[in-house]
């Protein structure tokens, strides 16, 4: 099957993303087992990576095309994070 310039150029594409999209969930993962190995107790580091690790994995699934699991992060949107929603409850506190 012959491609034309633009197909295999998309096709190219699509490879190196999808490599670098697998490397970067590889190199997440090997951190999270080497922190779970040798500092056990670094809960927040191994939450950090954690919540890394799943949305390299979300990125993955979206470029090979998998349904996203109801439980993973978007991968294009970034986690909410719970300070935005307490500001209003500083302003109030400042004031009294």
């Amino acid at each position: 099957m012959r491609y034309s310039r633009a197909d295999y150029a998309k096709i190219l594409a699509a490879q190196n993303e999808l490599a670098r999209a697998e490397e970067d969930y590889q190199r997440l993962r090997a951190a999270y087992v080497k922190v779970a190995r040798d500092e056990p107790g670094h809960e927040v580091a191994l939450a950090m990576i954690g919540c890394d690790m799943d949305r390299a994995h979300a990125v993955l699934q979206s470029l090979i095309g998998l349904p996203h699991m109801p439980y993973t992060h978007d991968p294009v949107q970034p986690a909410q994070q719970p300070e935005a929603q307490s500001e209003p409850d500083h302003a109030a506190e400042e004031s009294a």
